[in-house]
């Protein structure tokens, strides 16, 4: 059966419902933006002001620079959260398979074998946008494609307000003039190597088969290979489901406080977790660290991964850095939790210096490495020193 997935995008999304509360708002320059805090950067921000050359993570300072006549609000997730609940709603009707963005005005809706009840699956997309605009006062952009990834690229296309559709069989066609870097899942990692093969356009590097690919990419060859052509097998997770996430637990044998045991079972640990998320081309956006010490007390803590990786290196030096934060007890732990979640296709947004870019790179080459020895040999033909016992 042919796939029909919808994705709705309310462009701009915490300006666009706060221009839906204050209609002064709408046609001028809008930056969301924590204003009294100290080292202040841009939530959001209004197409105006995209203009100016403003985007979002950017310092305050820098966007009023460059945007002097900006209105500047404070964010208000609360607001955008029930925005997002209320668009939701409006889809329901169609389908139970619904998987929301997180307050960002993101949607989609699979009507895969919904013909008979709606009609074609363009003309729900029609009657949901119609709907949005008479019941929420938003407008979003809107495409229909096979799967998920040709949605988002299509909608990307037509920001800030338009409609597309691509039909079944206009994979390839569709995707070949793109920029690379409009393809997601495509990591910065990758653009660093296909700009180094003056390799820019989706055409150019469809034209590269797997044992090309192979060479350069490893591991991530046959994903490049699948997404270039704009194959995507995800589902729409249905309505209501928990975000998705990563949990390897340890029991020690015998409960402890040293350091040297604590690091191996944490690397072992978070090998298992990466090998997952590399298997489900996600990226890990957080990590949480959970011990139970022997007299029965629990500690959480979580610290943020910028950006988003599912490389061993880059997890391990998050979660040992948690552990630094929560390890705070001369009590024995007896036992280690990590979760993985905020999961995300692998980032292509590229770093700011060269040595980052050559770090990075030499991380994921040797990730691909490993991967590569222990699916042909088993897991254990390469082990790091910190995992085996003293």
């Amino acid at each position: 059966m042919e796939r029909f997935i919808i994705h709705l995008n309310v462009a701009d999304f915490a300006v666009a419902v706060e221009r839906v509360l204050d209609v002064r708002l709408k046609h001028r320059p809008v930056i969301i933006a924590p204003e009294g805090a100290v080292r202040a950067t841009v939530y959001d921000m209004s197409e105006e002001a995209y203009q100016t050359g403003i985007r979002k993570g950017m310092a305050l300072g820098k966007a009023v620079r460059l945007c002097a006549d900006a209105r500047i609000l404070p964010p208000h997730p609360d607001r955008y959260e029930r925005a997002m609940h209320a668009l939701i709603k409006q889809a329901l009707p169609y389908s139970p398979r619904i998987e929301p963005g997180k307050r960002d005005g993101h949607l989609f809706v699979d009507v895969t074998g919904t013909r008979r009840l709606f009609g074609a699956p363009v003309d729900i997309a029609w009657l949901l946008r119609k709907y949005v605009q008479k019941d929420l006062n938003l407008d979003p952009i809107w495409a229909v494609a096979p799967n998920k990834l040709l949605a988002k690229v299509a909608t990307r296309l037509v920001k800030p307000m338009g409609e597309y559709i691509v039909e079944p069989g206009t994979e390839e066609t569709f995707l070949a003039p793109l920029p690379v870097r409009l393809i997601p899942g495509i990591e910065r990692e990758d653009l660093i190597k296909l700009q180094a093969f003056n390799l820019t356009r989706v055409s150019q590097v469809a034209a590269l088969g797997p044992e090309h690919l192979t060479v350069p990419f490893g591991s991530r060859a046959h994903f490049i290979y699948e997404t270039v052509r704009g194959i995507d097998r995800s589902p729409v997770s249905p309505v209501g489901k928990k975000p998705p996430q990563v949990i390897i637990d340890h029991i020690f044998d015998n409960d402890t406080n040293e350091m040297i045991v604590l690091s191996r079972a944490l690397y072992s640990m978070i090998e298992t977790a990466g090998r997952r998320l590399r298997r489900q081309r996600l990226a890990s956006g957080r990590t949480s660290i959970v011990l139970d010490y022997s007299d029965g007390v629990r500690h959480i803590r979580y610290v943020r991964t910028r950006p988003a990786s599912a490389n061993d290196f880059t997890l391990f030096q998050s979660a040992q850095d948690a552990l630094k934060r929560i390890w705070t007890r001369r009590v024995r732990i007896r036992h280690i939790r990590l979760i993985f979640d905020k999961l995300v296709f692998p980032p292509a947004q590229r770093g700011l210096f060269p040595a980052e870019f050559r770090e990075m790179e030499r991380r994921t080459d040797l990730m691909a490495a490993i991967d590569n020895v222990r699916s042909r040999f088993g897991h254990k033909a390469v082990q790091m020193g910190r995992v085996l016992a003293a």
